[in-house]
């Protein structure tokens, strides 16, 4: 019984030598630190003051899941459309204004979370500029939530998403909506 759970685990998943787990950054020149998401979740519930604050989009955070501890404030919005890169995304003009309204620069840490780690280093710099955050008090989450995608075309999982990533190391997630945490609806 044992062998055969064995030899299926191997056909389905290959064995660990064909993966290498890396979390690379993906914007060098970004503000502040970063972390992977293990130390990030490490960090928000053995620290006093450290929250996770997740960039994506509404339907990102809605129908993808998102961490149960993490607070929702996108960097960008969807706009609906499509476009030749893909989903339209408009800039949240309000994003500075909003961590200031919801965290204090002064006591707060703040790990930003987006996809695979993109969006995350933007909200970083973001909040070093405009809401002057202090470099030592922001973190890009490498990974992101769903991590990067495998790429090997020889791979039954080429092009999933499933290298790192807070989803991908068994972190805490939900699809529940907390309105404690979510961002809140337009005025």
């Amino acid at each position: 019984m044992a062998v055969v759970l064995m030899v299926t685990f191997v056909a389905a998943f290959g064995y660990a030598g064909d993966v290498t787990l890396t979390y690379p950054v993906k914007n060098q020149g970004h503000k502040g630190g970063d972390v992977t998401p293990s130390q990030a979740y490490r960090m928000a519930v053995s620290q006093a003051n450290v929250y996770i604050v997740d960039v994506r989009s509404r339907p990102e955070y809605v129908l993808v899941g998102h961490p149960t501890i993490a607070y929702h404030m996108p960097v960008r919005f969807w706009t609906g459309k499509h476009t030749s890169k893909g989903y339209g995304m408009a800039l949240n003009e309000r994003f500075s204004q909003d961590l200031r309204k919801r965290f204090n620069p002064d006591t707060d840490t703040l790990i930003f979370m987006c996809r695979s780690g993109g969006r995350s280093c933007d909200a970083a710099t973001l909040a070093a500029s405009e809401a002057r955050w202090p470099i030592d008090k922001i973190y890009n989450m490498m990974g992101g939530f769903e991590g990067d995608k495998v790429k090997n075309e020889d791979s039954a999982f080429d092009g999933k998403r499933m290298l790192g990533g807070w989803k991908n190391e068994g972190l805490p997630w939900t699809y529940k909506v907390d309105p404690m945490l979510a961002y809140p609806e337009a005025e």
